[in-house]
This record gives C-alpha cells, sequence and structure tokens, in this order.
C-alpha cells in the first residue's frame, strides 16, 4: 500500500456490498458485489454489479445450505444457486473493480462506504489483495451513524430485509441521508 496522506480530503466516494456464503473470509467466499460510486451529495457516477465464482461450486452451495441465515432469504439463496454459473471467476471481478477505482479515483485512494463496511473489507484483503490496495485505511461506515442515533437520539431507520447487494447499497445511501436530513432538522436550518 502506498503511502496516504491523512488529511487528503477525499472527493468521492466507493458504496460497496458483498454477499457471501458466510461471515468468515478464511471459509466462505464471494458470491455478489455491487458498488456506487457517489459524489458526497450521493449522486451516483457509476455503478457496477457481478456475480462471483469462487472456490468449488459444490462447496460453495454447501456452506450456503448449512448458514442460518441464508436459510432465512430462501428466495435469495436459491437465485444465487440457480445463477451461479453465470458468475464470473473471482479474478476477473477483481479487475473490473480496479479499472473501476481507477477511472473514478486516479492517485486518490477509493474511501469504502456502507454498512458493516469492515466485514466487507476482511473478504477484500483476503480475495481481491490488489483492490484493497487501492482502498483508503479510512472508511465511513453507516452502522456507526446507526449506534450514535439510536443511542444518543433514539432515531431509528427501518431498513427493508432484502440483502443482496445493490438493494443494500441503496438503503445503506438512505440510511445515511435520512441521519443527515433528521440532524439538519435539528439545527433549525
Amino acid at each position: 500500500m502506498t503511502k496516504q496522506n491523512k488529511d487528503e480530503t477525499p472527493t468521492k466516494l466507493m458504496w460497496l456490498d458483498i454477499e457471501m456464503t458466510g461471515l468468515d473470509p478464511d471459509k466462505d467466499v464471494i458470491l455478489e458485489v455491487a458498488v456506487e460510486i457517489t459524489d458526497f451529495n450521493f449522486k451516483t457516477l457509476e455503478s457496477y454489479e457481478a456475480r462471483v465464482r469462487g472456490g468449488n461450486q459444490q462447496t460453495v452451495v454447501a456452506r450456503m445450505q448449512a448458514n442460518i441465515w441464508w436459510k432465512e432469504y430462501p428466495a435469495n439463496r436459491d437465485d444465487f444457486l440457480n445463477k451461479l454459473a453465470d458468475a464470473k471467476p473471482l479474478g476477473v471481478v477483481e479487475d473490473e473493480l480496479i479499472e473501476l477505482v481507477n477511472k473514478h479515483f486516479g492517485s486518490e485512494p477509493a474511501v469504502l462506504a456502507g454498512n458493516s463496511i469492515h466485514n466487507d473489507r476482511k473478504f477484500i484483503q483476503r480475495w481481491w489483495p490488489s483492490l484493497d490496495l487501492k482502498l483508503h485505511y479510512r472508511m465511513l461506515d453507516v452502522s456507526a451513524f446507526k449506534v450514535l442515533m439510536q443511542g444518543k437520539y433514539g432515531v431509528a431507520f427501518e431498513k427493508q430485509g432484502l440483502h443482496r447487494a445493490f438493494d443494500d447499497i441503496q438503503a445503506s445511501i438512505a440510511e445515511l441521508q435520512y441521519y443527515l436530513d433528521w440532524l439538519k432538522s435539528q439545527d433549525g436550518s
């Protein structure tokens, strides 16, 4: 990783969500990724989605079927399983993501944004190490806002439980916008 200037102001955000067979990057694999590049007004500059083929398909199916989370979303599980054959190889997806970062961020490290983005970052570090080198060490985690808003102000954002990568990004952006709008309304402006 190149040395990053901690005082450099980021100009864009790389909203990212990964769906995987489970939460352990050493045992589980990436199934789907979605990215939305936005400015700080949350205007979309470009979007990307891909299903990912990583690892032995039988192992992937077994991991999904053993994971209680996937059992709670049978429509998502079945959709993934039906479309696994159309998925892109892990390395191809990493190359496409790096190309997207290069296009929109240039030499500026990309700041990841999303809900519980630290876990997605663990999967990036494990499965897409070349992409990880393009990312800023700082991340914008909407989950931190959730903790603050619920704990300090009793404000909660109601999210739909779709649990698909692109839908989750849209929900994360909407949630952060909701909190920012609420804080602005308290300011009296």
